[in-house]
């Protein structure tokens, strides 16, 4: 049986500058309100690629509320566990663009209908279930709690966890994130990191140190995100897949690894190889960054299968990345 793929978090929208280093300080044109919101793009991803979805989060009962929860419906995300506000309302995100690719954004985040939700773990959905957690999720002590809690019932039912540690500096600062996040990932199933994840919450130990103990550890698959490099898949007693990107024109950045995350998923929960899985991932990645808005990029299978054919992912240099079985 399929499990399910749940998240919980922030759900919001999100308006986007058109001039790159204007800072959200000058004056420049926006477009918005663009569905977004980490856990609302993963589970919208893996909803178009056919997985059993279910989102938990807050909505204010206004009409950016409306343009996020009608994406997700049209997409076929379970809806009900989203909560609507009337007194308060849905959050917000500005993010303007540097001419190198980096990002600044401006968060209407706390005490908003986002971070109202309360313990979901009395609300699953029955059967299998699989969770997907975003790191950028953990910073607010609501959401904090509220995916701790879900978590918790999720492995003691049986289920699995994913995570994307998104473990940005500004998080990392305040001690109960970072120890919520190491314990989340210490359960996982599923990882989803980057390189500079792995440097921010493992001082000291090589990427390839960290990936060798987690695997040891109990970790069934790490994929690490590479951006346009594409990805590098990590299992035990298997020589790691690397899997070149996609040359594409990027517009948006914002939700890439947010689309990695839910295709991949989505195909190991129909029960997909794992080459198979990060192929697709690699490319719905691609896909993700050629329109404005962080979820405008989304794409289904025939998609993804039209782009893989037209634009195939960029040869790999010579050599084999070592085992790490072999240590």
């Amino acid at each position: 049986m399929q499990p399910t793929i749940i998240a919980v978090g922030e759900l919001l929208v999100e308006f986007v500058s058109h001039q790159k280093g204007c800072e959200l300080h000058t004056l420049a044109e926006y477009s918005g309100p663009y569905p977004s919101g980490a856990p609302a793009i993963c589970i919208d991803q893996a909803a178009r690629v056919g997985a059993v979805t279910q989102i938990f989060g807050g909505l204010g009962a206004d009409n950016f509320g409306n343009a996020l929860i009608e994406r997700l419906q049209s997409n076929g995300v379970n809806t009900s566990g989203i909560a609507r506000f009337d007194n308060k309302t849905t959050g917000v995100a500005f993010v303007s663009y540097y001419n190198d690719g980096s990002r600044t954004f401006i968060f209407h985040l706390n005490n908003t209908a986002a971070d109202a939700l309360k313990d979901t773990s009395s609300t699953l959905p029955p059967g299998p279930l699989l969770m997907h957690i975003s790191g950028s999720s953990l910073g607010n002590p609501n959401l904090r709690a509220a995916i701790e809690q879900t978590a918790a019932e999720v492995i003691s039912r049986g289920g699995e966890l994913s995570c994307d540690p998104n473990a940005r500096p500004e998080l990392m600062s305040n001690p109960d994130v970072k120890a919520t996040l190491a314990g989340l990932i210490s359960k996982s199933s599923y990882l989803f990191p980057s390189e500079s994840d792995l440097s921010y919450l493992y001082p000291g130990e090589s990427p390839q140190e960290v990936i060798t103990n987690l695997l040891k550890k109990g970790t069934k698959i790490i994929a690490l995100t590479r951006g346009e490099q594409g990805s590098r898949i990590y299992s035990n007693n298997k020589d790691p897949l690397e899997l070149p990107g996609h040359t594409v024109d990027e517009v948006d950045p914002t939700g890439a690894g947010d689309c990695f995350c839910g295709t991949f998923l989505a195909m190991i929960a129909k029960g997909e190889s794992l080459e198979k899985s990060a192929r697709y991932a690699n490319a719905a990645g691609a896909l993700a960054v050629t329109e404005r808005g962080p979820m405008e990029g989304n794409s289904n299978l025939p998609v993804i299968e039209s782009f893989m054919e037209s634009n195939p992912a960029k040869t790999l240099s010579s050599g084999k990345i070592q085992n790490l079985s072999e240590h």
